[in-house]
Parts: structure tokens; C-alpha cells; sequence
């Protein structure tokens, strides 16, 4: 098995999932302060997976795509400002590209890239959380694919049928209450039926967020 890190950060600081040595553990979400003192940060992996809570991303058909077009295309679908860098990823598993910008006031996500490498030295290149969603539709064998991270006040929703890719947004909800909202009011649209269908957060849940969670989906897995 190969040892990876998963980080995951947000403005209020990061957690992460260790795979090494055969084992699996998922760390608390912890401020930013402990992030040199936090041993599983000082040693070098197989991979690195980092991904950052930035609601600055957009989803565009591959075919559509243009380096030079990125700016104006993501700032006609989210507000950007001239400082932001904006940046983009292929998904050509979606036949897709996101467009993003991780201007989003933080430096966490820059000191993690040059402080947890791989083995070989590498670094590893902050991504939007909306990326490692999509990366993980192919490995949910439901039919109904609903995959979500909740978030310093945003909710970031991945759903899709099958093969087929039907949404990929995130959504500014300040309490859980408001993402369970968007997420029943997207699948309602989409005509799914929670109730024969599992949701998967990637972020971990308060013992009530997922109770309530149970009361509307079939399951509630943790990815």
C-alpha cells in the first residue's frame, strides 16, 4: 500500500487523512498555529494530496476551453477580483475543465505545498476541493451519486447519475441546516430520491449534522 497524506484547508485551518503502514486515520480540524508542530507534516509520502476551500471555481466542457478565455469565462459565473490568480485543472474523465482561483485570503495552502512532500521531493499543487469531488465519482458504485463538503460557511456539491455528471457547485450556506437546503433543493430538481440514495461527505460531520442527514438518505458514508 502506498503511504499518502490528504490535506484539506480552509480559512479557519486544515485536518487530513494518513494512509500508511497498512492503516487509515483522519485527523480533527486544527488551526493553522499547529501546523509546524504537527509530526505527520514532517515526514515525506508516496503522495500528497492537498485541496482548498475555495468557492472561486467554474466547470466547463473541455471543447470550450481556452487558457487565454479562463479569466473572463470565471469571472461571468463568480465574482473575482483583479488580484486573483486564476488557474485550471483538466478532468478528462469528465470531459472537462475547472476553472478556479485560490486567492481566497489564506497562505496556509502555500506553506503545506512547500512543507509536505513526496518522497522524491516533489511538491504538491493546491487544488480546489470541487476537484478531489469530482475525482471521486468513479469510485461510488450507487447509481445516485451525491458527494458534498460543508465548510467555513459553503457548501460544495458534486452530483451525478451513472456516468453522467449532472452538477458541480458549491453554494453559501452559514449554518448546516441551510447546505442540507441546497442539497435536497438540487435533488429535487434532478428528480433523485434521497431516501434510495447514499450521500458522501469528503469533510467530516457533528454527531447531529449526520443524525439528521439519516433521517432523509438511505446512508451516510465518510470518503
Amino acid at each position: 500500500m502506498r503511504n499518502r497524506i490528504s490535506i484539506q484547508v480552509g480559512l479557519s485551518g486544515y485536518s487530513f487523512k494518513l494512509q500508511a503502514d497498512g492503516e487509515e486515520r483522519v485527523s480533527d480540524w486544527m488551526s493553522a498555529e499547529r501546523i509546524f508542530t504537527t509530526p505527520e507534516f514532517q515526514k515525506r509520502y508516496d503522495e500528497v494530496e492537498l485541496a482548498l476551500f475555495t468557492p472561486k471555481f467554474t466547470l466547463i466542457p473541455a471543447q470550450f476551453h481556452h487558457p487565454l478565455h479562463a479569466r473572463k469565462m470565471l469571472a461571468d459565473v463568480v465574482s473575482i477580483s483583479d488580484d486573483d490568480v486564476v488557474e485550471f485543472a483538466e478532468l478528462p474523465e469528465c470531459a472537462a475543465v475547472l476553472l478556479y482561483s485560490n486567492t481566497i485570503g489564506e497562505t496556509l495552502s502555500k506553506v503545506l505545498s512547500e512543507s509536505v512532500l513526496t518522497i522524491g521531493g516533489e511538491r504538491s499543487k493546491p487544488l480546489p476541493e470541487a476537484y478531489y469531488l469530482l475525482k471521486k465519482i468513479p469510485e461510488i458504485t450507487d447509481y445516485n451519486k451525491i458527494i458534498a463538503s460543508y465548510m467555513d460557511g459553503w457548501l460544495y456539491l458534486v452530483i451525478a447519475q451513472g456516468k453522467s455528471l449532472l452538477l458541480c457547485n458549491a453554494f453559501q450556506a452559514p449554518d448546516f441546516t441551510t447546505a442540507e437546503y441546497f442539497i435536497f433543493m438540487a435533488m429535487k430538481k434532478l428528480q433523485m430520491n434521497p431516501e434510495v440514495s447514499s450521500i458522501c461527505f469528503r469533510t467530516r460531520l457533528e454527531e447531529d449534522q449526520e443524525m439528521s442527514l439519516y433521517r432523509y438518505f438511505k446512508n451516510v458514508e465518510h470518503i
